[in-house]
């Protein structure tokens, strides 16, 4: 498999002011500005992108990445796998905690388990749409089935074929090979958890700085939630020589124009642009475009019975202008997706990309559009058909997003669109979880770079497929995938996959992310990834 890799450099002084206002840090100290928040540091819960850059800061799991952003051991010092590839071994180094307590293989075992009791959002990550560990599937339907007040015990947990050997000996057995598993596991949903502290903290773990262990290459010192994180080196890192810096500060939920001011009075040295902005900035030598990883799409509720026809949803895509919409609206590297598995994600064994094999399932054609809604409109016997478009106001560029669809499908005749804007969590966790939608504007981060993160999504009891669209000859295929041998019988198996969906239209794929950031250029050691954990502080150094 590929790895996706990009390595982007940022700049900082060696003493610097953290934030506006905010006391003097000695030491090389290296402040990135984000547009979202730190939801928590919990490995069995969030779900983000800032949170897992900013958990990866101070957790490392069984593997990680080095300066390149290849897979490489982190706390598993030895991987070893059986001839069958259902048996991985890790043989752990000598780690400690920030509190001194040493990191044992039970730590990576209670961890999982704990995700799979909490019902994490990430939990089907150890099942057959992820590492396919033995035991996990049959755990995550009991817990589906449990009544109110009722748990998991540790007996069941127990079934679950990720074991401590003994210490420093951590074991998973799988149902069947998983041939990224590796790159699995530098997820954060697999990082470990000290049990000990983590249930004499209960509610409050990770939930606050000082709720929070280290085992990785910074301690979490502080965190304003809405505002501010900062942390220090951690001399005890096993990995710490690898570590330049002294400090690192993550100013949370910067607007694009304070960051690039704060930017721009060396307050910051890294930050992330909007589209209003590039201009500006664009022939600067700190402007950089990346590429993000993230699909934004369409999710569609199919409890809807007017999205239920297929003319509809056909009429929707077509009246999407995208390459308009990335080239004139965003202007910030993203492009257009031409189907919903992202470009530069994988390739086949043969080295090609999986777009360039699987085709283009989009297009734009306002004329065509019209004629699907005038066919939609008389199969459902309709003159107007009216529909909600659910948003977040505090996911950019989602609203930027919903404007211009908004406009959009005004231009076809006999639609109305009701514009429903809220925020990410309840879009996700109320709106969308309980079908209180019509359209969805959303968006998915690759969690590993083969296509069945994305695929994963439209299987039929899949937690995330909150429209309910439902497929048995797709399932079916996915189950193929699952469990296929020949690598090549599965790549073909994937791109059958994609074009029953697609088809179907069951979610709409509209861009790819791109963002356009500032960065200092006397830095360099930033890992940046479209895969998994976002960025990678841990090699970040200053130019003397």
């Amino acid at each position: 498999m590929k790895k996706l890799k990009l390595l982007v450099a940022s700049a900082l002084t060696a003493s610097m002011l953290v934030g506006c206002g905010s006391n003097q840090l000695e030491g090389k100290t290296y402040t990135y500005s984000a547009e979202l928040d730190i939801k928590n540091l919990d490995s069995s819960d969030a779900d983000d992108g800032m949170s897992f850059s900013a958990m990866h800061a101070c957790i490392d799991g069984l593997m990680g990445v080095d300066e390149e952003g290849n897979i490489v051991p982190a706390i598993a010092e030895e991987h070893t796998v059986s001839e069958d590839g259902l048996t991985h071994t890790f043989k752990l180094r000598d780690a400690q905690w920030s509190n001194g307590d040493e990191v044992t293989a039970n730590d990576f075992v209670y961890a999982w388990q704990r995700i799979i009791k909490n019902s994490g959002n990430y939990a089907y990550m150890l099942g057959s749409d992820g590492a396919k560990v033995k035991g996990a599937d049959e755990l995550m339907a009991k817990q589906a089935e449990l009544g109110e007040g009722e748990e998991l015990t540790q007996d069941d947990l127990n079934t679950l074929q990720a074991v401590a050997v003994d210490d420093k000996t951590f074991q998973v057995t799988l149902t069947s090979p998983v041939s990224y598993f590796e790159e699995l596991m530098t997820f954060p949903c697999y990082y470990p958890i000290n049990q000990e502290f983590c249930e004499e903290k209960g509610a409050e773990y990770a939930k606050s700085a000082e709720n929070v262990l280290s085992n990785g290459a910074f301690i979490m010192e502080t965190w304003e939630p809405g505002r501010q994180a900062t942390f220090s080196k951690n001399e005890n890192y096993w990995n710490a020589d690898a570590v330049n810096l002294d400090n690192l500060v993550l100013n949370l939920v910067q607007e694009p124009e304070v960051a690039a001011t704060a930017f721009d009075n060396g307050e910051t040295q890294f930050a992330l642009i909007n589209s209003e902005l590039v201009d500006k900035y664009k022939d600067s030598e700190s402007y950089k475009s990346i590429k993000e990883g993230y699909l934004f799409y369409l999710q569609l509720n199919f409890g809807n019975s007017d999205l239920q026809n297929l003319n509809l949803r056909k009429a929707l895509s077509y009246a999407i202008n995208r390459e308009d919409f990335v080239n004139n609206v965003l202007k910030d590297g993203s492009t257009a997706a031409t189907g919903f598995v992202p470009s530069g994600l994988s390739t086949s064994p043969s080295g090609t990309d999986f777009r360039s094999d699987a085709g283009s399932y989009t297009s734009y054609d306002l004329e065509q559009a019209q004629q699907y809604l005038d066919a939609a409109k008389e199969e459902l016997g309709k003159d107007t058909i009216s529909l909600r478009l659910l948003y977040g106001t505090d996911e950019s560029p989602m609203d930027q997003l919903a404007t211009y669809l908004q406009d959009a499908f005004s231009q076809l005749d006999g639609l109305e669109i009701e514009m429903v804007a809220t925020t990410k969590q309840d879009r996700i966790y109320t709106k969308q979880a309980n079908q209180d939608f019509d359209i969805a504007c959303t968006r998915w981060g690759p969690d590993y770079g083969d296509p069945t993160t994305y695929l994963n999504l439209c299987i039929s009891d899949n937690a995330n497929n909150y429209g309910k669209w439902s497929n048995t000859e797709y399932d079916s295929i996915m189950d193929q995938v699952a469990v296929e041998a020949d690598v090549n019988a599965r790549w073909q198996l994937m791109i059958d996959a994609e074009k029953i969906m697609m088809d179907d239209l069951c979610y709409i794929p509209v861009f790819e992310k791109g963002s356009s950031t500032l960065q200092d250029t006397s830095v360099t050691g930033l890992v940046q990834k479209p895969v998994g954990v976002p960025y990678t502080f841990n090699y970040v150094d200053i130019a003397e």
